[in-house]
This record gives C-alpha cells, sequence and structure tokens, in this order.
C-alpha cells in the first residue's frame, strides 16, 4: 500500500462547473493545490477568469476558465467541445452548478420551478451524457473516472423554508447518482454524490445573516462547512482511496441530519 499516492490527485484533469464561486471554488481551490489540471466553468465569464487566475497562482495545479451557462443544452455542447480541443481525456467531473428559489406553496412560480428542476437535475445528466467520451477515453476498473454530483441535505431531509424545487431536484440528483453509478461501473466510471449541509457561500449568505445562531444550534459540530471539509471529500473521491465506492450519497453537514434539535 502507497500511503503517499492513496489520496494523490496529481495531474488529473478535473471539470468543476459552477466552479468560480462558493462550493464550486472551494472544492476548484482544493484540487488545484492538490496539483490537478482544473477547468472551471460558470456564467460569467469576468468570474471565472479571475477565480482560474487567482487558483492558477495558489499552485502547483493550474485553473482553466471555460464559461457557460449551463442552463442551455447549446452552451453544455460548447463547453465540452473546447474541453475536448485541450483534452484527450476528463478523470473528474463534478457536477455543482446549481440554483434555488424559495416562494410561498400558493405563489411558487412555474418558471423558477422549472429553471431550478433543469440547471439542478436535468442539466447534470446532460452534461454527464456529454461527458461519457472524455470520461471513457482513459477508464478502467484500475483506474476508473469520476463523476461527482453536488446534492444537497435537503434532498434527504426536506428544509423549513418553501424552497419546493430545490429540495426535490436534489432529491432527484440523488437517486440520479445510483441509477448512473449502476449503469457506468462496468465501464470504469464511478458515481457518487456529496450532500452538503450549511456552507458560507453566497448563496447562504442572507440566511445565515438572518438565523445564523438558530441554524448553528441544530449542528451537532456546532459550525459551519468550511473549504477543507468539501474539497477534502471530493479528492477521497476522486484518488486511490475512494476506488471501490460508487453510488454512495455523502452528508458533510456536521451532524446536521441527525441532530434532535
Amino acid at each position: 500500500m502507497d500511503i503517499q499516492k492513496l489520496f494523490s490527485v496529481k495531474d488529473k484533469v478535473v471539470l468543476v462547473t459552477g466552479g468560480s464561486r462558493g462550493i464550486g471554488e472551494m472544492i476548484s481551490t482544493g484540487f488545484v493545490q492538490a496539483g490537478a489540471r482544473v477547468y472551471i466553468s460558470s456564467r460569467s465569464a469576468k468570474n471565472c477568469d479571475e477565480t482560474a487566475a487567482r487558483l492558477t497562482a495558489l499552485g502547483p495545479g493550474v485553473c482553466i476558465s471555460l464559461p457557460a451557462d449551463l442552463q442551455s443544452l447549446d452552451d453544455i455542447k460548447k463547453l465540452v467541445t473546447e474541453l475536448s480541443k485541450r483534452e484527450k481525456h476528463l478523470d473528474v467531473l463534478i457536477n455543482n452548478s446549481g440554483a434555488t428559489w424559495g416562494a410561498p406553496i400558493d405563489k411558487y412560480p412555474d418558471e423558477a420551478f422549472q429553471k431550478v428542476v433543469n440547471l439542478n437535475l436535468n442539466r447534470v445528466f446532460s452534461l454527464t451524457q456529454a461527458c461519457l467520451p472524455l470520461l471513457r477515453a482513459n477508464a478502467s476498473t484500475d483506474h476508473p473516472s469520476r463523476v461527482i454530483n453536488i446534492g444537497s441535505i435537503n434532498g434527504i431531509n426536506p428544509p423549513s423554508f418553501e424552497s419546493y424545487a430545490y429540495s426535490s431536484s436534489k432529491a432527484a440528483v440523488h437517486h440520479l447518482t445510483r441509477h448512473l453509478a449502476a449503469r457506468l461501473g462496468p465501464e470504469g466510471i464511478l458515481v457518487n454524490a456529496i450532500a452538503p449541509g450549511v456552507f458560507a457561500t453566497k448563496m447562504m449568505a442572507g440566511t445565515l445573516k438572518t438565523s445564523g445562531d438558530k441554524i448553528l444550534a441544530g449542528i451537532p459540530t456546532s459550525r459551519v462547512g468550511s473549504p477543507e471539509d468539501i474539497a477534502g471529500t471530493c479528492l477521497y473521491l476522486s484518488s486511490r482511496a475512494g476506488q471501490y465506492t460508487t453510488g454512495a450519497v455523502f452528508p458533510v453537514d456536521g451532524g446536521s441530519l441527525v441532530s434532535k434539535i
């Protein structure tokens, strides 16, 4: 057993959607600092370019900006085409891009529901499907490629706030993960999901500001998630250490799912 290489992702080719900020940036930072070649994608070319430059400066890996609006199937195709021009294979796909919407049940807009489900669920499948040639190119039983879908603890236990499309789409992502794992495992592609709890992201900033004390009271570890928490889980799943794990959903939530509060 080579302990030095057990958690290594050095020189792996990684694509992280929604990688310019929030949890996606945390994950991308972990891979770059572990020596991987990381491509990040988001709607904002400016944010993507700035984050890529900042992470590359951290090293020792590199980060490359490939902006795309993942709501659009055409943009997904363009993203994979651009990636294919630069790389002959893809070791790790992180499906992280997502959106949320909150509104009372009687006023919840159909347009918002469709938008959230499209990005959080439909496009996870669309991008994974489009990346299959790259994922298959270097995959084997001994050296599998990986797909990691970012779900949510709200997809395991529904939240108290009214974000119906978000929680439903994340629950579906967890099930899609299991389905893909069963289908793609024999081809040397492992598929897992992470269900994050509360992290200090732009999406959560308002909620933490208004309800931070209440939220922390429901987390047994008494803190929000850190970049190391989410990046470390992704590194494990992408390395030799995680090579016998597929079809799993990993809560990374400080124990909030088991809290009695």
